[in-house]
């Protein structure tokens, strides 16, 4: 039975991720439990969180579980060196997804959450860049919008500027 999830970008995940990671899997999800670890659970993945460490700081820890993939659901952004992480993943699968840097719009920060900021905003080259450079073949990728309910210039150009990347890949 086919239940709507929260938001589109939920729903493209979902989709991207079983059309490239069937079910079963076991998933190393990089980033604390969320509700879409929830979603991956309740459409049958066993799914593994980090536990909020700095994956600057701590690269290796995706080291920690034998899994059938990674997937970082918006977390590169976040990172200062998202290289160092790509690079220690010894599973042979990846899906991840990343908000696309927007002309019209700044860099996403957080003034009162430090872990709520992005260094990067990534354009969907230079995040194809990372990946081939950590060691990643890229199999398959996706680009989606997000529109807003809101009137103004912006609003009317989030129709049609895609918002978020998927992308998989696998370990050469």
């Amino acid at each position: 039975m086919y239940k709507k999830l929260p938001s589109k970008r939920y729903e493209h995940t979902l989709a991207f991720l079983q059309k490239t990671v069937p079910a079963p899997a076991t998933i190393l999800d990089l980033g604390v439990r969320n509700p879409f670890s929830e979603i991956m659970e309740a459409n049958g993945y066993t799914v593994i969180n980090t536990e909020g460490e700095d994956l600057d700081l701590l690269p290796e820890i995706v080291k920690n579980h034998k899994v059938d993939a990674v997937s970082a659901f918006e977390i590169f952004e976040h990172l200062i060196a998202p290289f160092n992480v790509l690079r220690e993943i010894e599973a042979t699968k990846l899906i991840t997804t990343i908000p696309l840097n927007l002309w019209f719009a700044k860099a996403y920060r957080s003034k009162t959450d430090m872990w709520d900021r992005h260094y990067h905003e990534f354009e969907d080259w230079q995040f194809d860049w990372l990946l081939e450079k950590s060691g990643w073949v890229i199999k398959d990728k996706l680009k989606w919008t997000s529109p807003i309910k809101k009137i103004g210039f912006r609003p009317i150009l989030r129709k049609f500027t895609p918002r978020y990347y998927a992308v998989f890949a696998e370990r050469k």
